[in-house]
């Protein structure tokens, strides 16, 4: 079996493209590939067909590999749901809440169940093509480390260290590692990546050859920056800025961005679309009057993110909003702020008790009871959907009568006010497919589905690998 693991100087230096890419550019040489991450952190994930949650980086990996996503893909996975506590998701599987304070003490128990999922998937693939998480330079966090060296040695893969040439300081950021690491962790590493280089490479030959010299790693390429990158489902990061200059009358989407916004890939393939504008709206600017459809995003802290609406005043521009006629749709925790009453009585997200929604639909949620993990698909407004649920707690009322979408299997999710104007739905990923989006949007209009647009710039990604790196001689590592 071939393994190979990429780790990064640091956060966000696009180790995540990088293994989507090269999971596409071996399947497209005919390889079976897997995709996998010991253990990850992102308030957005992807639910797996037999019911499991997984990083939405790693799902997305797994579409590149062409094959389904897999709990085993991401055994391990944190989800932050307040300042200092995240639910500990294991083999896809919610396994409680934890303190941070309590992570570094108790992660090092995990390490046989990675090691079991990391087992699983070389049993399927020819080459297993692993993410590490943050940096191995972070040194003050080895001990029980499952994400990086800790894993690496204890399944002995190689590793290709990637360094963000973008951001500045690449040179340093790679020496300084191979400078800081433990000797037995910097005998894993086995060369380097730069990432993201804009403008000739011929001018960071020098850089390149010193980093060679004063590491000792071989260099394995630089790849240049992806633009089609940014057509890939989000995971680290939010664009809360409008993307581009949209043409007069282009419907207009607007997104709060909530302290504790989860899942906000469901915006994506609105965001993507040339015919329509996103706006995410960061604290402390109001919702744009001018806006078509305000989507009220889901929430890992639904009753906090409540009282984070209020305090902006966003609460109030839901209802200038409504009144002026527009459209709002609330998704997951989103929809359940826009209830009457969001009861929490066994305290999960804080003391029990009951709070007041914000009144724009006729239902009630109680949080509790087991988490709904499952794909589903189905009809909403007229349109086929393809999309997942993942949430906690059961909504209840009048506006249930009116559901927003109609699953195959014959249940019912939603509400919908009697003006229409006003929707939520449990369903992640409504807006993949056109007619879904074109559906919310009226005569709007709408690009390609989601997963096609998503499938090519997989494609342009590897193909670009193919040009920028040695492939071969990577591969030649793998199966060393």
């Amino acid at each position: 079996m071939a393994k190979l693991m990429l780790q990064g100087t640091g956060s966000d230096v696009g180790k995540s493209v990088l293994v989507a890419g090269l999971c596409r550019a071996f399947a497209n040489r005919g390889l079976t590939v897997r995709p996998f991450k010991p253990q990850n952190m992102s308030t957005n994930a992807a639910v797996t067909a037999e019911g499991g949650e997984i990083g939405r980086a790693q799902a997305t990996q797994a579409i590149a590999a062409r094959v389904p996503p897999h709990v085993d893909m991401n055994p391990v996975l944190l989800k932050p749901q307040g300042d200092r506590t995240s639910q500990l998701i294991v083999r896809g599987r919610m396994r409680g809440t934890l303190a941070a304070a309590r992570w570094r003490e108790g992660r090092e128990g995990l390490l046989d169940e990675v090691l079991d999922s990391f087992a699983a998937l070389e049993a399927q693939a020819d080459l297993v093509l692993v993410e590490g998480a943050g940096s191995p330079a972070e040194i003050n966090l080895r001990r029980g480390d499952i994400a990086n060296m800790g894993f690496a040695r204890a399944a002995g893969v190689p590793v290709v260290l990637v360094g963000d040439i973008d951001r500045g300081g690449v040179i340093a950021s790679l020496v300084g590692t191979r400078a800081v690491l433990d000797p037995a962790d910097a005998a894993m590493i086995s060369g380097f990546i730069i990432n993201r280089f804009r403008g000739d490479p011929a001018l960071f030959e020098d850089g390149y050859r010193t980093i060679a010299q004063r590491t000792r790693w071989r260099g394995f390429g630089v790849v240049p920056w992806l633009s089609e990158a940014a057509k890939l489902p989000s995971e680290d990061a939010v664009v809360l800025e409008r993307a581009r200059a949209m043409p007069e009358n282009t419907p207009l989407i607007v997104c709060p961005v909530t302290r504790h916004i989860a899942n906000f890939d469901d915006l994506d393939p609105l965001r993507l679309d040339p015919g329509v504008d996103v706006a995410m709206i960061p604290p402390g600017q109001p919702l744009p009057a001018d806006a078509t459809l305000v989507v009220l995003p889901g929430s890992k802290a639904t009753i906090a993110d409540l009282a984070f609406v209020r305090d902006q005043g966003w609460d109030i521009d839901l209802i200038a909003h409504r009144r002026r006629g527009g459209a709002i749709l609330g998704l997951c925790g989103g929809y359940q702020m826009l209830g009457r009453t969001v009861a929490d009585p066994l305290g999960l997200e804080g003391p029990a008790g009951t709070v007041a929604g914000l009144g724009l639909l006729d239902v009630d949620t109680v949080l509790g009871g087991d988490k709904a993990l499952r794909q589903v698909r189905g009809t909403a407004r007229g349109a086929r959907f393809e999309g997942y649920e993942m949430h906690l707690g059961t909504t209840t009322g009048a506006d249930t009568t009116r559901p927003v979408a109609v699953f195959d299997d014959g249940r019912r999710d939603g509400a919908t006010s009697a003006d229409g104007r006003v929707a939520g739905t449990y369903v992640h990923g409504l807006f993949g497919l056109a007619a879904q989006r074109a559906a919310w949007l009226a005569d709007a209009g709408a690009g390609p589905d989601h997963r096609a647009s998503v499938d090519a710039a997989l494609d342009a990604i590897a193909a670009a690998l193919e040009v920028h790196l040695d492939l071969d001689a990577l591969l030649a590592l793998a199966r060393r």
